[in-house]
């Protein structure tokens, strides 16, 4: 089958089609004729090596979390799915791509896809789903009138955080350029700071919760925008001796980790606010979940543009450049 691989890390991680074997099952897995793949900005730091000590791959390793397409055969433990189901999932950390023909799914991390979206639509939910639904019901438990912050609403994770929060009954303050001021009051965003005239810690306050998802110094300048007892939920790090313990890592990465987040730890200690890296985890119950409130309208999803397969690679490199608004995702059926 066809699939787009990187064979090494770092600055040149020759990036391009390989005719690989189609992988043998488990008895816990599936097999996936992928329909389309929805990328993540994680997938073109994979191939810099910044995670090669917590994410596991075999070189040359296929690109690509999410996905969305048709089960072909299943393992012979699977239960909960059958030859002919559209599903969607992630595959993030398994060490597994989904930009290829087809994909080895655990039956674990799979949903039945809501019949209301296409496998376009479908996949480019996944990760930033998990990531979202995971940040507020599990880290923080986000409750009504809270208020939460998300930073670069027009963005992957940005269009259906917002969603998500003012599902959960949230007020939801977020960052934008001018052009999408628009776009994140319609997903229900209540405070919107056009970045490119105003300051985010000179307009907010007294927020319960920051979803860090911009690299730089915004989460150390979310710090001021807390009120006592707030947390920061960051998801581009930096990484956390909690983060190190979970995953079972040496000592010499706990340590590590800690001084990395030494000083964002110290600056929210000060204030009564807490910190805490999230690495989201595939869950297929969870993205049912997420499936019900797609299924409704409750949430929708935001595509920026669809590529197709043969371009997959044009697709990373637009989404490197940080201008899509909501998810880009390649297409191959």
């Amino acid at each position: 089958m066809k699939a787009l691989t990187f064979k090494r890390y770092g600055k040149s991680p020759d990036i391009g089609f390989s005719d690989i074997a189609i992988p043998a099952l488990q008895p816990d897995e599936m097999l996936v004729e992928v329909h389309a793949a929805g990328l993540n900005p994680i997938d073109n730091m994979i191939t810099t090596g910044m995670f090669k000590p917590v994410l596991k791959f075999d070189l040359p390793a296929t690109l690509g979390s999410d996905l969305a397409g048709v089960v072909t055969q299943i393992g012979s433990r699977v239960t909960r799915f059958k030859p002919g189901d559209a599903v969607f999932a992630s595959l993030f950390d398994l060490g597994k791509g989904s930009l290829a023909e087809f994909a080895v799914v655990p039956e674990r991390v799979a949903s039945l896809k809501p019949g209301n979206l296409d496998f376009v639509q479908a996949a480019s939910i996944p990760m930033v789903g998990l990531t979202a639904w995971q940040a507020m019901k599990e880290r923080v438990t986000v409750q009504r009138n809270q208020k939460v912050f998300i930073p670069a609403g027009s963005g992957g994770i940005g269009t259906f955080a917002i969603q998500l929060a003012k599902h959960l009954g949230a007020r939801v303050g977020t960052t934008t350029s001018t052009s999408n001021v628009p776009l994140v009051h319609e997903l229900g965003a209540d405070e919107v700071v056009d970045y490119r005239k105003q300051q985010f810690e000179e307009v907010l306050q007294d927020y319960d919760m920051v979803l860090g998802t911009l690299r730089g110094d915004v989460i150390e300048k979310s710090v001021a925008i807390l009120k006592v007892g707030g947390k920061i939920v960051s998801l581009i790090g930096p990484l956390d001796v909690q983060f190190a313990q979970a995953r079972g890592l040496n000592f010499m990465l706990k340590f590590v980790f800690g001084l990395m987040s030494r000083k964002i730890r110290q600056q929210a200690a000060k204030r009564g606010i807490t910190y805490s890296f999230l690495f989201v985890r595939p869950d297929g119950l969870q993205l049912g979940k997420i499936g019900d409130l797609l299924s409704s309208g409750a949430i929708l999803p935001v595509i920026d543009r669809v590529f197709p397969f043969a371009q997959a690679k044009e697709a990373l490199e637009y989404l490197a450049t940080g201008r899509a608004k909501g998810k880009v995702v390649v297409q191959l059926k």
